[in-house]
């Protein structure tokens, strides 16, 4: 696990995030779950450098452990799929990634059962007054949450959809997805966490663009 600070060029690095073995254990957190989220952003480092050959490799890994720990609802295995095969087509292999694409695409789609069940987080709040609102509407608090992973979800279907379309090119993101992460990621381990690492850390570009 890893957080971002500044090198003397202005630029993000990643150091090491310290997440003790009771915070994991609370948290509901897994060694895998650790270990998936510092491989796809090391990932997005190499693509970020345009070290595409290493960008496969770290993919490749993160597909593994999906594949091994997640279950086949899990939006990080259909995050996993699509970005491997965007960095096969980034490293040369034209031929590997469309059966990916749809793969991950699938996968993507089985993730309504696994959103239906993930915990709403606790926010710190400013006073007692608004902690006793969120604990006497905890329902209608978790509704807009459900609302939220949903679009984050539904955004990430159009993504891959996009990259399923006939003639459709496998190109290098636009963007800086590790610096992007970096800045919205939840400072706490979390479901929301999970679920934000899967749709800012896949590779897929916005529908929009694509």
């Amino acid at each position: 696990m890893s957080c971002t600070t500044t090198s003397m060029y202005g630029e993000p690095t990643l150091v090491p995030e310290a997440w003790n073995a009771q915070e994991l254990l609370n948290a509901g957190w897994s060694e895998a779950d650790l270990a998936w989220e510092s491989t796809a952003e090391r990932m997005a480092e190499a693509i970020s450098e345009k070290d595409y050959v290493r960008a496969k490799e770290e993919a490749g890994h993160a597909l593994r452990i999906a594949r091994a720990d997640f279950e086949p609802i899990d939006p990080r295995l259909g995050t996993s799929l699509a970005n491997y095969g965007l960095c096969l087509s980034l490293s040369g292999d034209n031929q590997g990634g469309a059966p990916l694409f749809l793969k991950a695409l699938e996968a993507w789609r089985r993730t309504d059962p696994w959103i239906a069940r993930m915990r709403a987080p606790r926010v710190a709040r400013s006073s007692l007054f608004h902690m006793r609102m969120e604990a006497l509407h905890r329902e209608t608090y978790r509704a807009l949450w459900q609302k939220r992973w949903r679009e984050i979800a539904e955004d990430a279907k159009k993504r891959l959809d996009a990259l399923n379309t006939p003639n459709a090119t496998a190109v290098a993101p636009t963007t800086d997805v590790l610096a992007q992460w970096l800045r919205e990621r939840p400072a706490m381990l979390n479901d929301t966490r999970k679920l934000m690492a899967a749709a800012y850390l896949l590779l897929a570009p916005p529908a929009s663009s694509a």
